[in-house]
């Protein structure tokens, strides 16, 4: 059953509830590990790389400086060229059932193999993880083998889906989901819905680093995690939507409990882990995260704004700082270009945005 008031994934049905006020707010001092970055920064536009995307989702750098881009709702990717814009079908990836909020969502390359694709996918019974060989010697729309599964028995649902997944500085693969409206889940130890869960390339649970040997699940009480990302001393990051109240910036420890359904941002409350930062659900609905430059970088859905959250160790050294606020829309990934930079891909075509001539689009931005 869904939630009294559980609204979507970025609260643009219903809004009901969502009268609060005030600005982002963040957790207290800072534990140093090398020189914060400056309290405000900036942000420039450099490029528009790519456009007139559907529903895009999913980020892949590629070693050359060229993208993969899942689409959600059509389930196909998209070879992006770095420098020309031109885009080339890669193929489809059988079985994904695009609706609501579920379908091809996330993609992932392992850090030292742009050949083996991995993709977050809503199918008929569940969300999986899937692994494929991407060739991009083939003919276009043939790029990708058939795919295998790598883990599957994720729930299900119209909403809260999650569908990030990232490699982690471990090797590890890394994959958010969400608890599909049903908030028990997410404290349910057997379900692996409203977690993060760590696991080998192959779908195991790693040898350790876990809380248990024998599971995948790091960490549990999400809501639904659409953001993973690893600061320079390989703390790990999410973003998460709240449901009336607070969305939520996290840093990650293993085997913490973040309290959805108990608890939404910072409550104090014994046995649960608050954020390190938190936004009204209109100024954020939070996507995509990304390090670079010594900032958490924070898409914002129904916020339509970038948000930058300067780090001192692991806590933030100065309030969040918004960017790009409505120009370009709804935001949905953001993703450090290995230079300091960021890709950031609007998300107007998701059937919940208003798109104009040229969406979707992906940017490349300079950042400081």
């Amino acid at each position: 059953m869904f939630a009294a008031g559980c609204s979507a994934e970025d609260g643009a049905q219903p809004d009901e509830g969502r009268t609060g006020q005030g600005g982002p707010t963040t957790s207290g001092s800072a534990s140093p590990t090398r020189d914060a970055p400056p309290a405000k920064g900036s942000v420039d536009v450099g490029s528009t790389v790519a456009t007139d995307l559907r529903s895009p989702w999913g980020l892949a750098p590629l070693p050359n400086g060229d993208l993969l881009v899942s689409s959600r709702d059509t389930g196909e990717i998209v070879h992006v060229d770095g420098e020309t814009g031109k885009k080339t079908p890669a193929g489809g990836v059988p079985g994904a059932e695009p609706g609501g909020e579920g379908g091809l969502l996330g993609i992932a390359l392992p850090r030292d193999d742009a050949r083996s694709l991995y993709a977050y996918v809503t199918t008929a019974s569940d969300n999986r993880v899937v692994r494929m060989r991407y060739d991009d010697r083939a003919p276009a729309g043939e790029r990708l083998s058939a795919p295998d599964t790598v883990y599957k028995g994720i729930p299900k649902g119209a909403i809260h889906n999650g569908g990030r997944i990232a490699f982690g500085p471990d090797g590890m693969l890394y994959v958010g989901t969400g608890e599909t409206g049903d908030e028990g889940l997410a404290q349910d130890a057997s379900s692996p819905a409203g977690k993060i869960l760590r696991m080998t390339p192959e779908g195991e649970p790693p040898a350790k680093g876990n809380p248990r040997d024998d599971s995948v699940v790091y960490s549990s009480g999400h809501r639904n995690v659409q953001g993973l990302a690893w600061d320079e001393d390989g703390r790990l990051w999410a973003a998460e939507f709240g449901q009336n109240t607070w969305d939520e910036l996290n840093r990650i420890e293993a085997g913490g409990n973040y309290g959805w359904p108990e608890v939404e941002g910072k409550a104090g409350e014994e046995g649960f882990v608050d954020p390190v930062a938190q936004w009204r659900p209109s100024e954020a609905s939070p996507s995509g995260v990304a390090v670079a430059e010594g900032s958490v970088w924070m898409a914002g859905l129904r916020g339509e704004r970038l948000w930058r959250i300067p780090l001192n160790g692991g806590e933030p050294s100065a309030a969040p700082q918004a960017f790009l606020e409505g120009e370009y829309g709804r935001l949905r990934t953001v993703v450090a270009d290995g230079d300091g930079g960021l890709w950031l891909v609007t998300n107007e075509t998701d059937t919940r945005g208003t798109p104009e001539e040229g969406d979707d689009r992906i940017l490349r931005l300079t950042v400081r």
